[in-house]
Parts: structure tokens; sequence; C-alpha cells
């Protein structure tokens, strides 16, 4: 067998156990999984990977064959970068429900991976916007991605650079409340994934469960409302300038408490009263109703 077909293979088997450990079902998703070359993303190997009970390690060879597993990949360890979870990812991207001809803004490219993802499924009557504030990682992205027609990368704030009317948000950095742009910028029925993550959402702590430092929600405008819903546990890097410390305060109050399972709507304001708010910020708002 060449090394082209053994990799094929593998990407099939490594898309069927990435979409089985995020329990969705889609043959869209798996399909693109199983064919966007992760490698072309991570840089040269050896590729330092997560393993149990001695962390990072690096794989035995540059063998792209090993950066088939559901796990995250370091792309700049000293800075606590990865590739991310792809069945985090795949569980998310199927709530974003992309589908072929949508706009999909990708804000914290990265190096391109999870991009080149929605791209395929929104397929070329579709586009993706990738921003990324990095300036190194937005022109690893922009080589990365150079195959891809219907890709164009950014290189700004993704909590501030504006964009058309978008199907999809896919957000993968920690804010701790929804960006005005982000929201603004929501088609009729747009779906916007975003993380929502204390100041305890990036890096590990002994002291507080992953599902009280952040979680991803799926925000959806359907005029007048915006409905929400919470998806998974979740930590990312932060989005610091869609960061503020009251909002903060008032997720990390909200996480103590529980019950985030039953939010249902976000509001751009704050004056529900109490006992329909999962959380109550200044200038927005979860609720149960």
């Amino acid at each position: 067998m060449d090394k082209a077909t053994e990799l094929a293979v593998v990407r099939r088997a490594y898309a069927k156990h990435v979409l089985a450990e995020a329990q969705i079902i889609d043959p869209r998703i798996e399909a693109a999984f199983a064919t966007v070359p992760r490698e072309d993303f991570l840089g040269p190997g050896p590729w330092l990977i997560p393993r149990w009970l001695v962390g990072p390690a690096p794989t035995p060879t540059a063998d792209p064959v090993y950066l088939y597993v559901d796990s995250l990949v370091q792309i700049i360890p000293e800075r606590h970068l990865n590739n991310g979870v792809p069945s985090a990812h795949a569980r998310w991207i199927g709530a974003a429900r992309p589908v072929e001809g949508n706009y999909v803004v990708h804000v914290g490219t990265g190096t391109g991976y999870y991009t080149a993802i929605l791209a395929h499924l929104v397929g070329s009557a579709g586009k993706v916007t990738g921003i990324e504030f990095d300036p190194v990682l937005a022109a690893r992205a922009q080589a990365n991605l150079s195959s891809c027609p219907n890709v164009h990368v950014v290189q700004g704030d993704g909590a501030l650079t504006r964009f058309a009317s978008a199907d999809i948000i896919y957000v993968s950095a920690g804010a701790t409340r929804p960006a005005d742009v982000w929201l603004d910028g929501l088609s009729e029925g747009g779906r916007l994934i975003v993380p929502l993550t204390t100041d305890r959402g990036f890096l590990d702590d002994a002291n507080a469960p992953l599902e009280r430092r952040g979680a991803m929600f799926l925000f959806e405008r359907r005029t007048p409302d915006i409905l929400a819903r919470w998806l998974t546990p979740a930590g990312f890097i932060p989005c610091e300038s869609a960061r503020d410390a009251q909002s903060e305060a008032a997720l990390t109050e909200a996480f103590k408490k529980g019950g985030w399972e039953r939010v249902t709507r976000f509001y751009r304001d704050d004056t529900l009263p109490d006992e329909r708010c999962w959380l109550r910020a200044p200038g927005w708002s979860l609720a149960y109703h």
C-alpha cells in the first residue's frame, strides 16, 4: 500500500472515530474530517500531543499517521496554543448546521484546520472568512488555505472586524460575552457558536471543573428573538477584546450555581427579573425564557 492510500484509509477511520466521540451522525461532517489533511495545518513533525500520565510528548516520527487521533496537537507550546480536540469541534460544527452555499466567519482561525473543514462543508457555492489576530498565525493560515478558493483570511481583531451578514459565525477564542459585531453580523436564521469562559477557562485549574470554567453556546437569530442553547463545557485561549470584568464575574457566578442547560434566550439588555435569568451582566442577559 502506498503512503497516500494508507493515509486515506487512516483518515476515514479517524473521521468515524471523531464523530463517534462527538456522538453525532452526519455523513457530510464525517467526509470533511476524512478529506482535509490535518498535517497540512500543523507544520513539520514530530508533533507534541498530550499523553496520559506523561503530558505532552512528541510523536515517534514525522509520519502524519500519528496525527489522526482525537486529541489536540500543540502549535506553539510555550503559549499553550493547540489545534483543538477534533471531536469537540465536530460536535460544535454539527450544531452550527453548515450547508452548501453558506457564508461562514471563523473568528480565531489559528493555522486554518477547522476553517478548512468549514470550507469543505459549505462547498464551492459558499465562502469562509477566517479572522486571526496573531500576525504569524494569520500568515500560516493564509499559506495553509491557499488551495481553498472559497476561503479568505484576514489578520485582525475578530471581536472588532466587521464582515458581511453571515449564516454562521464560529468563534475559537474565549469571550465573556458575545461581541456586538458578531450579533450584528448574524443573518436571519444565522447561528453563532461561541465559548463563554471565565478567567479560569484557559489554563487548567485543579480547583475548577471544566464545566464551571466555560461553555460553548449556540445563539440563533429568530427575529425578534435570539435563541440560546448550552452545548458543552469548553476552555479556550481568551479573546481579549471580547472580555470585561463585570461579565466575567457574572459568568463565574452563573457557572457556580448551575442550570445552564435550561437557558433558551439571549437578551441585549439587563432588565429581566432575576427569576428569568441564568446570567445577568451590564447590557446583556441569558435567560430561561
